[in-house]
């Protein structure tokens, strides 16, 4: 009898610690499960839509035309606020401080060569006159010798009248060596009038290249560098010290921060649930504490495929934000929640904590003896949270289904 009271005992103690054990372990279970509470209140039902922010106005800054060889070698920093007037990109003026110092060398020596032929066109024109007037005293001698042909002998008189006539022609000579000697100075000083032209025009090219090598802000804003392709399209980064710009390409942009829009990728489903003019709300990833308002202004007529891969196609929704503040950007990732409908005074409780059971939802409720599954209808559905119904605000629920040991 002893021997079997002991060993009834023993059992008695071992059913006692496994029924602790089990017991300690739904505790643990229970009080290890996460948890949030059904919160009761107005529940935005809402379409989500990944994008980012844009500005519909902005000024862009290009490379200069007709510049070569274009390296940039300073930039204001991106999204530093700028000021009209401010220099914010400088490329390298070497080569171009080179090529001026070349093209006014040229310069001057065309001009040395346009006054020295100016000069000798005037000493040209001078001794042309001297001698032009010599040929015309000589003529005008030799007729006042010819008229003394009646009192002089028939034989002087013949010769004066010979002399007369070479003079004559020595004066035509003269004219026309003076006319040609005109023509041609007048020729030669246009020849070399246009090469000087010409090597101005290169000097007064090269320095106003020169005075492109910077790009100062167009207005007031916040400098924002854009995508360099020059690598490919995956290799794309925003413009940097060291690369090279090609002419007349978008380097920067000013964007007027008032008008910063969130641009959202909308999935054809949900194209039919929203129209212009809904309410929104806007998340920056950035500033995740902080939701803005918005409206929905503008919805693309058409889908547009994106370069992601794999590619997709969607629309485009656009919603203007309402006091969008100094530390927004352009560019910054966010979403769009376009509000579709609103239920008032309903009971919503998180995405995670709704299971299915036997095909119907079903929600954990926390109790003292474990998680109860509790049945609920299905209201409305958000990404984040769901709105139900068959649960009373302040219920604790599981945001993981309960092992089998914490269920009642």
């Amino acid at each position: 009898m002893t021997r079997l009271w002991r060993i009834g005992a023993v059992s008695a103690l071992v059913v006692l610690l496994a029924a602790g054990v089990w017991q300690m372990r739904r505790l643990q279970a229970a009080i290890r499960l996460p948890v949030a509470p059904a919160r009761k209140g107005d529940f935005l039902v809402i379409v989500r839509c990944r994008g980012e922010l844009k500005a519909r106005k902005s000024v862009q800054l290009t490379a200069p035309v007709n510049v070569p060889d274009l390296q940039i070698v300073w930039l204001a920093p991106s999204g530093n606020p700028v000021t009209a007037g401010q220099p914010v990109i400088r490329f390298d003026p070497s080569s171009a401080r080179q090529q001026l110092q070349e093209k006014e060398a040229g310069l001057r020596q065309a001009q040395a060569t346009l006054d020295q032929a100016v000069a000798q066109a005037r000493i040209t024109a001078e001794q042309d006159k001297l001698d032009l007037s010599a040929a015309r005293y000589d003529v005008e001698r030799a007729r006042l010798e010819a008229s003394k042909s009646e009192i002089v002998s028939a034989l002087q008189g013949e010769e004066s009248k010979i002399d007369l006539g070479l003079a004559e022609q020595k004066l035509r000579v003269q004219e026309s060596t003076v006319t040609l000697h005109e023509a041609s100075d007048k020729a030669k000083i246009a020849s070399l009038t246009r090469l000087r032209d010409q090597a101005q025009a290169e000097v007064d090219l090269t320095k106003h290249r020169l005075a492109q090598m910077e790009i100062a802000a167009p207005s007031d804003g916040v400098i924002l560098y854009l995508s360099n392709f020059s690598q490919g399209w995956l290799n794309a980064k925003p413009f940097q010290i060291g690369d090279h710009a090609w002419q007349g390409g978008a380097l920067a942009e000013i964007p007027d921060l008032s008008t910063l829009e969130m641009e959202g990728k909308v999935e054809e489903i949900d194209r039919g649930r929203i129209t212009v003019g809904q309410a929104a709300r806007i998340h920056v990833d950035a500033f995740p504490e902080k939701a803005l308002n918005g409206k929905l202004s503008q919805i693309s007529p058409l889908t547009e495929q994106t370069f992601e891969w794999p590619p997709t196609r969607s629309f485009r929704g656009y919603a203007q934000i309402e006091q969008a503040g100094l530390r927004l950007r352009p560019g910054m990732n966010g979403s769009l929640d376009v509000i579709v409908n609103r239920l008032p005074g309903a009971i919503s409780v998180p995405a995670k904590a709704l299971f299915t059971l036997k095909g119907k939802p079903i929600v954990y409720v926390a109790g003292k003896k474990g998680y109860n599954p509790v049945e609920v209808e299905l209201l409305a559905r958000n990404p984040d949270e769901v709105a139900v119904k068959g649960i009373d605000a302040g219920a604790m629920v599981t945001l993981t289904e309960p092992p089998a040991e914490s269920k009642p």
